[in-house]
């Protein structure tokens, strides 16, 4: 168990050499025209952050 101690490092690195090729491999499988054709909503803003800027929060001038 000596040599665990001295290259844990390369079953690292085998780790994550494996999760890299996955993700590559998922990623590949994505049809992002597909998405885009089929994409869903967006549900509206419960705290209406969108309607932020309507508001005009600046002192007006007085003439």
């Amino acid at each position: 168990m000596e040599w665990l101690s001295h290259y844990w490092w390369i079953i690292v690195l085998v780790f994550l050499l494996g999760v890299f090729l996955n993700v590559i491999k998922d990623l590949k499988r994505i049809d992002p025209k597909k998405y885009m054709a089929n994409k869903p909503e967006l549900p509206p803003h419960r705290d209406f952050n969108h309607k932020w800027d309507d508001e005009d929060d600046f002192p007006k001038k007085k003439p």
